[in-house]
């Protein structure tokens, strides 16, 4: 009697043992299952990060290839991001989510990266901020065109420690906003060639701090901020560097942008972009305004007035795919008449994106440019001219 309850003891072990590892495996299984579900769109069941980002509280990732020509061409930039959809309850406007990401960047020109970022907004108070606080180490090359040089153009590591802050306020109910922000950095400037300085890069320059004090108003009426479809965006800042904002310069500096989206048919969506920049007053070189278009690297073309107007044509292949084309005409303007005369610059190029997160309109793709300098490809997550 003994053996027998032992064997059935063993036998109803090895059956609930063999029930929980089946359980186990169909459980991972499902879990298995779920995590590829999750990652599907219930609409067209492509691949799709929306219902991971809303329903499971996860992150968007964004590993991009850095291949701007004034950063060496290529490098790695990765930015886990966190979205948080808003709503208010009797508002029937376009409402972006709340951001929250770190970021890390490291390219072959061993220029490098290291920040924290949040952008949210509180409803209720019609209140909209931004911070970020960071690290980085950046070698770029700056140019500068006196006819007296036979050099042009002048590598600089620059070590800088921002920190930045924004508040904005709804004025009006159209979405009019008006703010302050304030941009501190501690920066230190090392010369990457051997000799002299070039006149435009005073010895006080290379270790300075900049403390920048800005008052914006910001009318934004895109269909979505990612990437919009139809809906006008107008900014206007004035900046201000002096001792009593922290900063060891004086320099005021006003920008104007705006951005304008149509549909003019249903898979048909044309973009109008345009930019002006003005600087007053003697900031350090590496502050100046500069050009920032497709197939321009960065810092290349500066000046105390810069003007740029760019257009990009979006044409829908079917919900998830598209193809684009841009091209866009820039000038700058120095006010020091050692320079040569101002710059013209003409870029344009193509590419194409897919709807990978279609809750929050994100695209996604590769645009191929072409300008002064050559050929250049970037990786857009969202719309090229988000700022």
């Amino acid at each position: 009697m003994k053996l027998k309850n032992t064997q059935s003891r063993w036998i109803l072990l090895l059956f609930l043992s063999w029930t929980a590892t089946g359980l186990t495996q169909q459980n991972d299984s499902l879990a298995r299952e779920e995590r590829k579900a999750i990652m599907r769109d219930t609409l067209d069941g492509a691949f799709d990060f929306s219902r991971y980002l809303i329903d499971a509280k996860g992150f968007i990732p964004i590993p991009v290839i850095v291949t701007e020509p004034a950063l060496g061409g290529f490098g790695l930039f990765l930015a886990p991001v966190f979205l948080t959809p808003k709503h208010m309850e009797g508002y029937d406007g376009y409402l972006p989510p709340d951001i929250t990401g770190v970021a890390g960047m490291y390219t072959s020109n061993n220029s490098w990266f290291a920040g924290a970022f949040r952008m949210g907004s509180f409803l209720k108070a019609g209140l909209r901020y931004r911070a970020l606080v960071g690290y980085t180490s950046l070698n770029l090359t700056f140019y500068r065109d006196f006819p007296s040089l036979a050099k042009s153009d002048f590598e600089f590591n620059i070590d800088a420690l921002p920190v930045y802050l924004s508040l904005s306020r709804r004025v009006f109910k159209q979405d009019v906003y008006l703010g302050l922000q304030y941009l501190y950095s501690k920066t230190e400037t090392q010369p990457l060639f051997e000799g002299d300085l070039p006149d435009f890069v005073p010895e006080v320059d290379l270790a300075k701090n900049t403390g920048t004090l800005g008052t914006f108003i910001d009318w934004d009426k895109r269909s979505n901020f990612f990437t919009p479809d139809f809906g006008t965006r107008v900014y206007a800042i004035y900046n201000i560097n002096a001792p009593w904002t922290g900063s060891q310069y004086k320099s005021e500096r006003v920008n104007f942008f705006f951005n304008w989206f149509a549909r003019f048919k249903p898979d048909w969506i044309s973009g109008l972009r345009g930019e002006v920049q003005q600087l007053f007053g003697e900031p350090p070189f590496y502050t100046y305004p500069a050009i920032n278009m497709r197939g321009v690297p960065a810092a290349k073309y500066q000046g105390n007035t810069t003007f740029l107007v760019e257009t990009e044509q979006r044409y829908d292949l079917n919900l998830r795919w598209s193809v684009l084309g841009f091209m866009g005409y820039a000038r700058t303007w120095y006010n020091d008449e050692a320079l040569n005369d101002g710059k013209d610059i003409i870029s344009g190029g193509a590419g194409f994106r897919y709807l990978i997160a279609r809750e929050f309109n994100i695209r996604s793709g590769v645009d191929i440019a072409t300008g002064p300098d050559g050929l250049a490809w970037y990786i857009v997550f969202g719309h090229n001219w988000n700022r």
